[in-house]
């Protein structure tokens, strides 16, 4: 397939563009090549290119869209309603990545599809926005939820906890927030198994297990050869209201994705066999 990737220098994206070059006509694209707020410009490029699917990795960071809505509309809402309405115009795909943000994370459960939304924050309002505005735009639409996605490419908390700990550097850890972690190469490969089986819908894409902050942390340790006092002597817990970020987390909202179980994808691998192989992968990094 020719396909067109937004956001291609991201975690997602750039992971998309290495695993899948190798069997179809990529387009990946930054900010710099497409601006996906400008509707006559996302017109214009699919009308140019023709690509059978495209992929949407464009996103602003949770913070950023507390601080400047109109940004976070444009870019979580307005950008992914051009791609949809332009790739149905054409008669093409559309993924496009969600979070665990949707859910307000009040209640200790496992959430699916069937669980209503309700975020707490204007990321997760801006990206349930754009998820309905994908699926009303285009018929063949794949909306992907992930949640704590880590690997490499982003220096984000999950992604470097192990270096840090390896490193003896200190570090506050958030002690009452449960999700879903999610290695990248895992939500990738999933990703293109949804695309090859053309069912469209809400997918709930994580890697199998619950985990806090504090218990990835002491599996990435245990993993680079720290016991468990030496992991503790390393961190400072903390409540996430204690770091006084723009936006409210949800504090517990792993999920489950119905919909692959119900076109026979399994489960994906346990979060700490993923993060494993991650690790593994990283150490002479």
């Amino acid at each position: 397939m020719k396909i067109a990737i937004t956001g291609a220098g991201g975690l997602v994206g750039s992971c998309l563009t290495n695993q899948m070059a190798a069997d179809h006509q990529l387009l990946p694209l930054k900010h710099a090549d497409l601006d996906i707020t400008n509707k006559d410009a996302v017109f214009a490029f699919a009308q140019r290119e023709q690509p059978d699917a495209i992929i949407n990795c464009a996103v602003l960071n949770v913070d950023e869209c507390e601080t400047d809505r109109p940004k976070a509309y444009a870019i979580n809402v307005a950008g992914p309603q051009f791609l949809a309405e332009a790739a149905n115009e054409i008669g093409a795909a559309i993924v496009h990545y969600s979070t665990n943000y949707v859910f307000d994370g009040k209640e200790e459960k496992i959430y699916t599809i069937h669980d209503e939304a309700h975020p707490v924050n204007n990321y997760g309002q801006t990206k349930l926005d754009g998820e309905k505005a994908v699926t009303d735009a285009c018929s063949r639409h794949f909306v992907i939820r992930s949640s704590w996605v880590f690997g490499v490419g982003k220096p984000n908390f999950l992604s470097i906890i192990h270096r840090n700990l390896k490193a003896g550097k200190r570090s506050k850890v958030v002690s009452d927030c449960w999700a879903s972690a999610t290695y990248v190469e895992d939500l990738v490969a999933r990703t293109r198994e949804i695309l090859e089986r053309q069912q469209a819908g809400i997918y709930q894409v994580v890697n199998d297990g619950i985990c806090s902050y504090v218990e990835f942390t002491l599996e990435a340790g245990r993993l680079v050869g720290l016991s468990e006092p030496e992991i503790y002597d390393l961190i400072e817990l903390i409540s996430d209201a204690e770091i006084k970020r723009p936006a409210t987390r949800p504090r517990y909202t792993p999920m489950r994705c119905l919909l692959s179980e119900e076109i026979g994808l399994p489960s994906l691998r346990h979060w700490k066999d993923a993060l494993a192989e991650y690790i593994s992968k990283t150490s002479n990094e």
